[in-house]
């Protein structure tokens, strides 16, 4: 039997029809952001950070979500910089357990903003197109999910996380202005991740409720997230994370397929408040279940994700690097074994 099929639907079928909230034989099961590991970096024999700039590098190390974990979805981008890096931020690569970081700030206000029309000529961007291609190539019936960054986060980057927010409130059609300026660059990275083999687009734009009240979100963030929704011709996961339970009512207006959530919001509570009107990815505990916990603890998460009607069970976001691939795999087995 194909391991690709699931009641004559490949994984990528299953994993559309979850985004569509069509009836499905089971839930999905990925993870729309990074589900790299330490130890998968071992088995796989690809590491950071080579495997942030290196086309190959990153494929071997990104298909480990399928040959290792099971899921049925496989995304390569395993960092948060390279979209401000193809902008001109300077990058701390990192190493084997830390992830990269964006040094200083780019510009100081909206007359400041220049995007290269190169800005997707560059070793990052080009690893991540050729490896989607890859991946495409070698796992037609698995979806492959590109990942770009919303212009709330690109702000935070480029210049300063106090100094934009503080824009937002004293110079509200500034922080406009720029939100709709920087929107270019994901709805061209999303584009290029397309053409080149992408399934499903995750626009990360960390809107935290520590750094984005309900009516930021209301004011700011529900047309941004319209158009990226509209403009990206795939389905969209749009990931924030925290408690996003004040603003999930708002999301469902946005026009994405799917909202991936972490576990602050309870499941039960996530599919209410979403009423149908967009599928739910995500919800299992990174810091205590994923990282720490046992097996069984990850598999009672999992069901009850399932039993509350998330559309796709898996990390509720980036997972810890030193976290056990063990427990990322309890995920997929639970899902394919409930019934």
């Amino acid at each position: 039997m194909d391991k690709n099929k699931v009641n004559n639907r490949t994984s990528l079928q299953l994993i559309l029809d979850c985004l569509s909230k069509k009836d499905t034989s089971r839930k999905g099961v990925l993870n729309p952001v990074s589900s790299t590991t330490t130890d998968q970096m071992d088995i796989m024999g690809s590491y950071f950070p080579g495997a942030h700039t290196d086309a190959k590098k990153m494929y071997e190390l990104s298909r480990a979500n399928y040959e290792l974990l099971g899921y049925d979805g496989i995304m390569p981008v395993f960092s948060v910089v390279i979209d401000a890096y193809g902008l001109g931020c300077r990058v701390d690569w990192g190493k084997i357990d830390m992830m990269p970081r964006v040094l200083g700030k780019l510009w100081k206000g909206y007359k400041d903003i220049i995007i290269n029309k190169n800005f997707l000529d560059n070793n990052a961007v080009q690893a991540v197109l050729k490896c989607i291609s890859m991946l495409k190539d070698s796992y037609p019936d698995i979806a492959i999910i590109g990942k770009v960054f919303g212009p709330w986060t690109l702000s935070y980057e480029l210049f300063g996380v106090e100094e934009f927010l503080i824009r937002t409130l004293d110079d509200p059609q500034e922080a406009d202005d720029i939100l709709n300026k920087l929107i270019q660059v994901p709805l061209e990275f999303a584009r290029a991740q397309i053409e080149a083999g992408a399934d499903i687009i995750t626009v990360a734009d960390h809107a935290t409720r520590d750094l984005c009240s309900p009516d930021a979100y209301k004011n700011f963030l529900i047309p941004i997230h319209k158009k990226l929704a509209m403009e990206i011709e795939v389905p969209v996961i749009l990931h924030i994370c925290g408690d996003t339970s004040d603003r999930i009512s708002y999301i469902a207006q946005t026009g994405v397929a799917a909202f991936h959530f972490e576990s602050k919001v309870d499941a039960c509570t996530a599919v209410k408040l979403a009423g149908g009107r967009i599928a739910l990815a995500g919800n299992i505990n990174n810091p205590e279940v994923l990282l720490f916990g046992s097996r069984e603890e990850v598999a009672k998460d999992t069901r009850y994700a399932i039993d509350c009607g998330v559309d796709i069970i898996g990390p509720e976001c980036a997972v810890p690097l030193n976290a056990p691939y063990e427990n990322l795999k309890e995920i997929s087995k639970t899902v394919k074994n409930y019934s």
